[in-house]
């Protein structure tokens, strides 16, 4: 049976496709997109969990926010 890991980000309307990109080349399917509790977007991923890269989202995760901490929105 396979297993998951789950990750959610904030989309960054002018940014969006960059930003799916990214986690798409991380392995992260898109599974849905929904507003945020404090307005704008959220998006939630999926991936296989183990095969060693258990961790790996956590560094994709800590990338992510310093991009979206640098663009000053």
């Amino acid at each position: 049976m396979t297993t998951w890991e789950y990750l959610t980000t904030p989309l960054l309307i002018h940014n969006t496709a960059a930003i799916l990109n990214n986690w798409g080349k991380q392995g992260w399917e898109l599974v849905q997109v929904v507003p945020g509790p404090e307005g704008g977007l959220v998006a939630y991923f999926k991936r296989p969990a183990g095969g060693g890269a258990a961790n790996a989202g956590l560094g994709a995760a800590q990338q992510a926010a310093q991009q979206f901490e640098g663009t000053g929105a």
